[in-house]
Order: structure tokens, then C-alpha cells, then sequence
């Protein structure tokens, strides 16, 4: 039966110190691509959401269209009648049947001008909505040059900085399968924690390199020791001395 090595705690602070520096060169590779990749999500997602109104724009625009092509054929039609009603007016036999005419064609009259206010108003709705048109065209053309710009300046980072990155992440899963894995558990979680990603810290000038709070003389000896992990009371970060700190490289 194989035995399974018992890894010292100095052995095992050496390969979470290694694992976190180099997740700290992946970390600065993601500085120097800064907010882009997330402008450029959310430009994507701005652009999607605008030229979706540009189509809906078009369709009430076509609609409005539509509906004023109907009411001119609807006055067409009320102007046909009145027509054929004033010729019928001429051959009545009596005032019933004149007056009977006579409210028809007041009728179609009434009929064309509602139509024709409601042409007016319609145009002046197409007026409103293609002003609204052409300014999200314009808005979605700024917006698509300025997504061009912020895609050619993560994409030049990213072009300087794929292979750098790409070793790092190969590196880091090595790294941390190296790592005893209940303390690889509580490193992620603290990376999770802090903005920076720094879960392991030295003692700088006798205060913890993460938050900056001072640490007792008798604590700073025990660390320096390296008998047992401890962890920052104050920031809960994993504190290594600074010769440790200084002599594990990343590679």
C-alpha cells in the first residue's frame, strides 16, 4: 500500500504563497485590461437594446403609414357617395326623401373631415417618431464607433497579453493542485473576498501586508516559525514572514 506524503505546514504555506503569486500576475494582466471588457459587454447590450427600438420605431412609423393611406381611401369613398348622393338629390320625388339624402351626404361630409384630422394627426405623430428615429440612429452610430474603439484597445491587450496569460492559467491550475485542498478552499474563498485577490500576505513593517494592522511581536514570532497557518485577525488573510514571502518565486 502506497503511502500518502505528509506535507509540512512550511511546504504547504510555500506552494499557497507560489499558488498566489501567480493568480497576482493573472490579476495584473486583468488591470491592465482595466473596465474594458465590461464597457464592451455593456455597449454590446446598450447597441442591442437600441437597435431593437429602431425596429420598433420603423413598424409604428409603417403602421402610422398604413393607417393614413386607410383614412385617404376612406375619403375617397365618402366623396364618391356625396357625388352619387347630390345626383340622387336631383331626382327626388319628395322633402322626405330629399332631407333622407340630404343627411347622408352631411354624413360622409362629417366622415371625410374626422378622416382628415385624423391624417393630420397622424402626420404630426410620424414627425414626432422620426425625430426619435433619426436621433437613435445617430446615438447608435456614436455608440458603434465608440464600441470599435474600446474592441481595438482590449484586443491589442489582449493580443500583448494572450500568451503571458494563457502560461499563468496553465501554471495557476498546476499550482494549486499542489495545494492541500481544504486550504485551497478557504484561499479561493478570501481571493473572493478582497478586490485586490490577495489572500496570502507578508508582514511589512510589522503590520499585516493586506489590511495594514499591526501584529503583535509574539504573533510575528510564531509566523516567522512557520509551525502552524495563521491567519490576519483582522482581515482573515493567510500571513507568511517576509523571507518566505520574498524567496518563493512564481515559477
Amino acid at each position: 500500500m502506497a503511502t500518502v506524503k505528509e506535507y509540512s505546514v512550511e511546504e504547504k504555506l510555500v506552494s499557497l504563497l507560489r499558488l498566489q503569486k501567480i493568480d497576482s500576475k493573472l490579476d495584473e494582466i486583468e488591470i491592465l485590461k482595466g473596465e474594458l471588457p465590461m464597457e464592451v459587454k455593456d455597449l454590446e447590450d446598450e447597441l442591442e437594446g437600441l437597435n431593437t427600438r429602431l425596429g420598433n420605431l420603423e413598424d409604428e412609423i409603417k403602421g402610422i403609414e398604413a393607417f393614413i393611406a386607410e383614412k385617404k381611401e376612406a375619403i375617397k369613398e365618402a366623396e364618391a357617395l356625396i357625388k352619387k348622393y347630390e345626383k340622387q338629390q336631383d331626382n327626388v320625388k319628395n322633402n322626405r326623401e330629399y332631407e333622407a339624402i340630404t343627411k347622408e351626404v352631411e354624413m360622409q361630409t362629417l366622415e371625410a373631415k374626422l378622416n382628415e384630422k385624423q391624417i393630420k394627426e397622424a402626420n404630426e405623430k410620424i414627425k414626432e417618431k422620426s425625430v426619435i428615429f433619426e436621433n437613435a440612429k445617430k446615438t447608435i452610430k456614436d455608440k458603434e464607433a465608440n464600441l470599435k474603439h474600446k474592441k481595438t484597445e482590449l484586443e491589442k491587450i489582449i493580443a500583448d497579453t494572450d500568451k503571458e496569460e494563457k502560461q499563468f492559467e496553465k501554471e495557476s491550475k498546476k499550482a494549486g493542485e499542489e495545494v492541500d485542498p481544504r486550504l485551497l478552499t478557504a484561499y479561493d474563498k478570501i481571493r473572493k473576498t478582497y478586490r485586490n485577490g490577495l489572500a496570502v500576505v507578508s508582514i511589512e513593517r510589522d503590520s499585516c501586508g493586506g489590511c495594514f494592522n499591526v501584529i503583535p511581536p509574539q504573533r510575528q514570532a510564531e509566523i516567522r516559525q512557520r509551525k502552524k497557518i495563521i491567519v490576519c485577525e483582522h482581515c482573515g488573510r493567510v500571513l507568511v514572514d517576509s523571507d518566505l514571502f520574498h524567496g518563493v518565486e512564481e515559477k
